[in-house]
This record gives C-alpha cells, sequence and structure tokens, in this order.
C-alpha cells in the first residue's frame, strides 16, 4: 500500500455525481459528498487533463472526452493550434467532518505537451501526454520515474505528509 504505516485506509465504492465547474470546486464537492455518504473521513480523487489552447479544458472532463474520442482524438483536436502545451492534473480532497468545515485539497501539476499518441494505453491518456523535460509520453515511461513526476505522485505526497502530520 502506497501509505506504507501511515494510515489505515479502507476503500469505498461511491457512486458519486458528475459535479461541473472549476476543478478545485468539483473536487471539494465530491469530498463533501462522499463524507455525507460514509459519514466518517474520507479521501476522493479528481483528475484531469488541461490543454493550454482551450483554457484549460477539458480539464475534469476528460474521462468523457477520452471515452468518447481515444487518445488519437484528443490529440488531433489541437491540429489548429500552435499551442500544444498542457498540464495534467491532480487533486486529492480530504475532509474528516469533525475537526473541518471545508476539505482539504491537495493539487499536483505536470506540466508537458501533447503529442502524437507513443507507447501502450495502459492508462487513459498516458500515450499522447509528454512532460517537459523528458522525451518519451508516461506511456512509454518506466512507471517508478512517472511515479516521482507525475501529477498524482505530487498531489499524493502532500497528501502522504499531511496526513503523517495529524
Amino acid at each position: 500500500m502506497m501509505m506504507g504505516d501511515t494510515v489505515d485506509i479502507v476503500s469505498s465504492d461511491i457512486d458519486l455525481p458528475e459535479f461541473q465547474g472549476d476543478p478545485v470546486d468539483i473536487a471539494s464537492k465530491k469530498c463533501i459528498t462522499a463524507y455525507e455518504a460514509v459519514q466518517g473521513p474520507v479521501i476522493v480523487e479528481d483528475t484531469g487533463l488541461c490543454f493550454n489552447a482551450f483554457g484549460g479544458l477539458p480539464g475534469p472532463y476528460i474521462k468523457w472526452f477520452l471515452q468518447n474520442l481515444q487518445p488519437l482524438g484528443l490529440y488531433k483536436m489541437l491540429a489548429a493550434f500552435e499551442d500544444k502545451c498542457a498540464y495534467a492534473q491532480c487533486i486529492f480532497a480530504y475532509f474528516d467532518g469533525a475537526t473541518m468545515t471545508e476539505p482539504i485539497l491537495f493539487d499536483g501539476r505536470c506540466n508537458g505537451r501533447i503529442v502524437a499518441p507513443a507507447g501502450e494505453a495502459y492508462f487513459g491518456w498516458d500515450p499522447i501526454f509528454k512532460p517537459d523535460g523528458y522525451d518519451e509520453t508516461f506511456s512509454q515511461m518506466e512507471r517508478t520515474e512517472k511515479l516521482k513526476i507525475s501529477h498524482r505522485g505530487k498531489a499524493f505526497t502532500l497528501l502522504k505528509e499531511h496526513l503523517a502530520n495529524l
């Protein structure tokens, strides 16, 4: 388990609504809704892929874009734009409901570019995202290297540090 001996975590499969809005607001709303469902401390995750040319979209709606367009279609969406820059964003939200009035958010980002698909499509849009400073897409990278630099790895590190200090 990634948390090690820091905190015991129990996974729950909760069907949360698909909130609309800013990624920060979406993560907060998801966290409060999850808390209401389990009546105990919760951690939720929301991940997005944000194209600079589109003002941050598809962002938190990437799941639906990917489902309908696949990685190649996402890449083609930027064909008419010079700016192929993007960032991957992961927000973990934590709420205990007892000592807090609002969730605490842990925002991890990885800047990069959208490129033609390369590598196996093991995880969503990894074949089209090439992080800044690297010659490979997330799909082509070794998993351990990806975890060190990824949006999820960065957000998780922040969350883990917070939980270790509770």
